[in-house]
């Protein structure tokens, strides 16, 4: 049992996002270390911003923490867990679970000749943009 730090999940949190990790492998070895104590771990990392030999000794070993973090970066897991709580906040405030729309603003910036190939002429601004090859 680790020590309550600021970066720890509630067991309410965990239980919100504990099916969307991947299962153990049948026929792998068993896990030994919980995997409540491995994410509170990789979130002890990323909101502290220490290194992962640095992480207290209270915690399954860093590199036991590294490599969930590093698979889960890899196969997808951490986006799934991600688009899930983008979810579940649009349907708490009320809103659909994904929005219907989106707009996306850009912005010609004048910069000096000579420093590119490529020039461009926004028409709407009515000014010359350049951009670097």
């Amino acid at each position: 049992m680790t020590k309550a730090y600021p970066s720890n999940l509630t067991w309410e949190q965990w239980e919100l996002i504990a099916e969307l990790f991947p299962k153990e492998k049948p026929g792998g070895r068993p896990r030994t270390v919980a995997m409540y104590a491995i994410v509170n771990a990789i979130l002890y990392v990323l909101c502290s911003g220490c290194t992962w030999r640095a992480l207290p000794g209270d915690f399954p070993a860093w590199s036991t923490v590294y490599g969930y973090f590093w698979r889960w970066s890899k196969d997808g897991t951490w986006l799934k867990i991600h688009d899930k709580l983008y979810q579940w906040v649009r349907v708490a405030s009320g809103r659909e679970p994904s929005p219907s729309e989106a707009t996306v603003d850009s912005q010609s910036v004048e910069t000096a000749t000579m420093i590119s190939l490529d020039v461009g002429y926004d028409a709407g601004k009515q000014i010359q943009h350049f951009r670097r090859l």
